[in-house]
């Protein structure tokens, strides 16, 4: 998994604050939670959620045979 300070998806373009995303689980930390979540695409993501939001900070490229990526979108 690589580290992210995208706001978007990086093999989709997809929103990282957008839906639809599937929720895997949820975690409690001292400070929040962190969330494994599954994008559109197929990409597994790590979200922390804490006081300053919520932000993707791990993910996957999609598994095989996922969606192609969104033509004409910015990425990183």
């Amino acid at each position: 998994m690589t580290s992210t300070t995208c706001t978007v998806c990086p093999h989709c373009g997809w929103p990282d604050g957008g839906e639809p995303f599937q929720v895997l689980s949820r975690h409690a930390t001292a400070t929040g939670r962190t969330e494994w979540t599954r994008c559109g695409c197929g990409s597994l993501q790590v979200r922390v959620v804490d006081d300053c939001g919520t932000r993707v900070v791990s993910r996957s490229g999609p598994a095989s045979g996922s969606a192609p990526a969104r033509s004409g979108t910015a990425s990183h």
